[in-house]
């Protein structure tokens, strides 16, 4: 099979053998470079989170010269901070029958078996070793009374497997892996460089050899050379507009990439979050996640009744509709996102949701506080009931929260074979800017497990396979792709400043928004995706001609770092779109109101859709090319995916 596509067929490059061995077998037999050598390689990592992060730590520690890049004040500002519940580990520490292939399977299913097995179980295999690493990096894990670290539970699990830091997860591991990153500046080692976007990725015979990036106080546009650029950049959910991701989170790196060639895979697959406060205005500019941990304790509810008015307090029990633990009893209040939040749209569309928008339901610690006491409570969720104090005025733990579904997460990314690796040969793709381990809908507190794992345990060992054979000859910031590239940039940035229109940029950003909400959002069907896909091209020649961006390049200017993003976001709208409409079934978060069942539920259609799409760039106002990655079950069976 051809790794570049060009049969429309793609070489995920998996090693032969049992999945449960092919990891430990790839490691033993693959190409090494000797740490002598590794000196003379030098390596661009693109972000700063967890799996950015990790690897340029992990990468200057094994002896590479790396250059690592943020576009915040400082790399503890990546959006890996904002994870709240946990991470997940198989470490089977609560003896409740967890394993490495129970964590596997779990994460297959809860893709709905839309993901690469072997990437799967690598991932289920590494994850014990990541607490053992963060532990050591001090990362203070709750723990038991007695000192051992202790576990709770998450959706789409019936093991208590995830490790967590009340509710500021994200912010511990990530001050871990920052902490081992800055060890690595101080040696000389990594060169970081803050406050600086990346806008191109550079191309030398075919293969990544390095970046353009705009300095973000400056304006000042750099060329940067390497033997081999990774991609740590998040995904893209802000193409929504209102999510839960900071709001500098954007497409651009990947998008760039996409542009010089690099597949997107499933990039229709985006995860609708089931516990957001609800939107209170048309003035938000983004919104905010309560964690999927809060569902160990809390019950999701809402009035039988349709219309009801009564504050929650006044509703007897027996006229509340627990939905969740109605219909997946099982699983209950821990269903996985995807069931959860549409479970959640459906009783709202029947006119049964909750406050002023009626776009609401509860989530109430009535019951776990007259069981376990407040003091508990607060200990394991206090500064998650403080978020939620703050931005709507109520107390938690005297009245149920009010949540609300919103785009969180995304599980498309830039096609990437087993030594993440995208299909230009050197630009390598880790963390949630890839596709490749949660399929149709990650399940809660496997984002932090891929970043890492994928940042300390996988890219170690695969890059050395790309640059032991290819990292030999050297290029320099010179070469004539460098000056092509950031003629290109510079181009760009001209362009968006000369237009002078009428609109703000953040005009377009919230009517995209609202086009890829009302018809490739929670759910979607062919009529809604026809819409999209002609509205959209009309929305973006309108930027083109009337958006207003202020300022100049030379300086500061945020007006024209939103442009650009959104200029991108405008034409990655359509290739979510054209993925939506392609797939005609449902599995996961991608719900085709066409293929359901008669309860409701997403309906796959393994024969014709058991494959990734991967979508390539072929033009300007040309639709992308769809090549297909097929996906192949041996330790486990596509079943339907039930959690009743």
């Amino acid at each position: 099979m051809s790794n570049n596509g060009s049969n429309g067929v793609l070489d995920s490059k998996i090693p032969s053998g049992s999945v449960d061995r092919k990891w430990e077998d790839y490691k033993a037999h693959i190409n090494l470079i000797n740490p002598a050598n590794k000196r003379k390689y030098s390596i661009i990592i693109v972000g700063t989170g967890l799996a950015g992060g990790a690897a340029a730590a992990t990468l200057a520690e094994l002896g590479y010269h790396v250059k690592v890049f943020c576009y915040q004040d400082s790399p503890r500002r990546a959006h890996s901070i904002a994870a709240q519940g946990g991470i997940n580990a198989a470490k089977n520490y609560q003896n409740d029958g967890d394993s490495v292939f129970r964590l596997f399977y779990d994460t297959v299913k809860g893709g709905d078996f839309r993901s690469r097995e072997a990437n799967v179980h690598r991932l289920s295999e590494v994850s014990a070793a990541i607490i053992d690493q963060c532990v050591a990096q001090g990362v203070p894990f709750a723990r038991e009374y007695g000192g051992t670290l202790s576990n709770r539970s998450f959706g789409g699990a019936q093991v208590s497997r995830t490790f967590y830091a009340r509710g500021q997860t994200g912010q511990q591991l990530m001050l871990g892996a920052y902490s081992a990153m800055m060890r690595q500046v101080g040696l000389g080692t990594v060169e970081m460089i803050p406050r600086t976007e990346m806008l191109e990725v550079v191309l030398v015979d075919g293969h990544a050899k390095g970046i353009i990036t705009r300095d973000l106080a400056t304006g000042e546009i750099q060329r940067h050379a390497a033997d081999t650029v990774v991609l740590a950049t998040g995904g893209y959910g802000n193409a929504y507009y209102l999510s839960t991701n900071a709001k500098g989170c954007n497409v651009t790196a990947t998008y760039r990439a996409y542009k010089k060639g690099a597949f997107f895979a499933n990039p229709c697959f985006t995860q609708i979050h089931p516990t957001c406060i609800p939107i209170s205005g048309d003035y938000q500019s983004k919104l905010t996640l309560m964690s999927e941990s809060l569902r160990n304790d809390g019950r999701v509810w809402v009035p039988k009744k349709v219309g009801e008015t009564r504050a929650p307090g006044q509703i007897p029990e027996d006229e509340r509709d627990y939905y969740l633990e109605r219909k997946y009893p099982s699983y209950g209040n821990l269903a996985p996102r995807d069931i959860s939040s549409r479970s959640a749209k459906e009783v709202c569309d029947e006119g049964r949701g909750v406050g002023p928008s009626g776009l609401g339901v509860y989530l109430d610690f009535e019951d776990a506080i007259q069981r376990l006491g407040e003091t508990t409570i607060r200990e394991r969720y206090g500064n998650l009931f403080d978020i939620y104090e703050k931005i709507t005025g109520d107390n938690a733990y005297s009245v149920p929260m009010r949540i609300y579904p919103a785009v969180h997460y995304t599980m498309g990314g830039l096609w990437v074979d087993y030594n993440l690796m995208s299909n230009i040969p050197g630009l390598h793709v880790i963390g949630e800017a890839n596709f490749s381990d949660h399929g149709a809908n990650r399940l809660g507190a496997s984002a932090l497990m891929q970043g890492l794992a994928d940042g300390y345990f996988v890219l170690p060992y695969t890059i050395g396979v790309y640059l032991a054979d290819h990292g030999k000859e050297k290029v320099s910031t010179d070469h004539p792709e460098f000056e092509k590239a950031e003629t290109e940039t510079r181009d760009r940035i001209k362009k968006l400043l000369s237009i002078n229109g009428s609109r703000t940029v953040d005009s377009f950003h919230r009517e995209l928004g609202h086009l890829l909400w009302d018809y490739c959002g929670m759910s979607r069907n062919e009529k809604g995706l026809q819409t999209a896909l002609e509205k959209l091209p009309a929305l973006r020649e309108e930027f083109w001609s009337n958006v207003r961006v202020l300022g100049e390049n030379e300086n500061l200017n945020q007006s024209l770092e939103k442009a650009g993003r959104v200029a991108d976001f405008l034409e990655f709208g359509e290739i979510m779109c054209h993925d939506a409409l392609d797939r005609k079934e449902s599995c996961g978060a991608h719900f085709r109101e066409e293929s359901q069942t008669p309860e409701g539920e997403a309906q796959r259609i393994d024969d014709d859709y058991s494959y990734v799409s991967a979508w390539q760039y072929t033009g300007e106002n040309s639709p992308p090319k769809l090549h297909k990655e097929p996906l192949e079950f041996d330790a486990v069976k596509p079943a339907t995916r039930s959690y009743k």
